[in-house]
């Protein structure tokens, strides 16, 4: 066996209906004053309300931040940060999708009492030293598995993002609650569950640091998801569904931390950037493109996915045919969730399709663990093939 490290959250809860009673898992960490970091679209659905009546029975002090947008920039953690620093919290909660987590993350170094460095100093991998205030992560969603990963993704220009990875950012607790996705509408529940198979594909192919416990998680991951994602989208309303996508997605997320993305991401965050595509579905959109790219160099991981994956529909003793029969139930699976499958259905022109290609190859941070390596004139035959 070749060495390995993997590594992830302290400790991870999954119940229903935990979040009513995080109070009292705040005052493990003997938290006088916490900040709540969410959107207003969470706080309108009324998702935050039981929680927050918790906090009030136990006369603990809370602050709500809640002016997170998709995709958050600088400035809107910088100013979060701000706002948590000079209110002296002493504990964060990120509440919401990926970017409410994302933010959270970084506020709890930047809000840090004895923090001395600038958000633009974090950017990159490793670079953030120092102590963070505690961390505790709930998901809304099941898709970026942001609760479990040490990385955030902040943006920095009109189309430009960077990413902050370092261990510090690390949760110290991650909260599942499957009855907080139950109001999740069905186009988000599709594109959040693809996001996540996406985690999981890449973290067992990943080039790099694929190991036999990031392929532990990564196949688990997998079968939660394929198990259960068309339920989810198709009767939201069906408790254990949701539930086995949470945990699944939250797989997920401890797979990828250990063996990173690679090109599906990096052609993914151009469209994000330049076109405001969710990312759940710029993965998907990419996502049957990039695998048939890398069959050659992944026919044997991809033959093993579509064992857990398809179960008896699984061809046995081909390897060639079950990897591309993976391929073709991905993409019928888009297709069933009702998922836009071409880049015009989302607005994207065929003029940008160079531009895209180009900006894709500014992702070398996750371009370097694909398992088959990718050039920018082949980058753009993908986009075409996309599109």
């Amino acid at each position: 066996m070749h060495s390995l490290s993997f590594s992830t959250t302290k400790k991870i809860v999954a119940e229903r209906g935990i979040s009513r009673n995080l109070s009292a898992i705040c005052t493990e960490f003997v938290a006088k004053k916490v900040l709540i970091v969410t959107d207003k679209g969470i706080v309108s659905a009324g998702l935050i309300d039981q929680m927050v009546g918790g906090f009030d029975d136990n006369d603990l002090p809370y602050l709500i931040f809640d002016n997170i947008d998709a995709d958050p920039s600088a400035e809107t953690v910088n100013e979060a940060s701000s706002f948590a620093k000079s209110a002296g919290v002493d504990l964060v909660i990120g509440f919401g999708g990926g970017s409410p987590m994302d933010v959270a993350k970084v506020i709890s170094v930047l809000a840090h009492p004895d923090c001395n460095i600038s958000l633009e100093q974090c950017y990159g991998v490793d670079q953030i030293k120092g102590a963070r205030l505690p961390l505790i992560l709930v998901p809304t969603t099941s898709g970026t598995g942001s609760e479990v990963t040490p990385i955030s993704i902040v943006t920095t220009g009109e189309t430009t993002k960077a990413g902050i990875v370092s261990p510090i950012l690390q949760s110290d607790v991650a909260i599942l609650d499957a009855n907080l996705t139950l109001g999740l509408p069905g186009h988000i529940t599709a594109a959040t569950g693809i996001d996540a198979m996406v985690h999981a594909i890449e973290a067992y192919t990943s080039k790099i640091k694929k190991n036999h416990i990031s392929d532990m998680f990564a196949i688990k991951a997998l079968q939660l998801l394929s198990n259960n994602i068309r339920i989810a989208v198709h009767n939201g309303n069906d408790i254990d569904a949701r539930e086995n996508m949470l945990l699944g997605a939250c797989l997920a997320g401890q797979a990828f931390a250990n063996a990173p993305v690679a090109a599906v991401h990096a052609l993914a965050y151009p469209l994000g950037g330049h076109f405001h595509i969710p990312h759940g579905l710029s993965n998907s959109l990419v996502l049957p493109h990039v695998m048939r790219f890398n069959l050659e160099n992944c026919r044997a991981l991809y033959a093993e996915i579509a064992y857990y994956v398809m179960g008896d529909q699984c061809p046995a003793g081909d390897e060639k045919l079950a990897a591309e029969q993976l391929i073709s139930w991905i993409t019928d699976l888009i297709v069933d969730l009702n998922l836009p499958t071409q880049l015009r259905d989302c607005d994207v022109t065929q003029e940008s399709l160079p531009m895209l290609a180009r900006d894709a190859m500014l992702q070398q941070r996750l371009l370097i663990n694909n398992p088959r390596e990718m050039n920018e004139a082949q980058a753009l035959n993908i986009y075409q093939k996309a599109f």
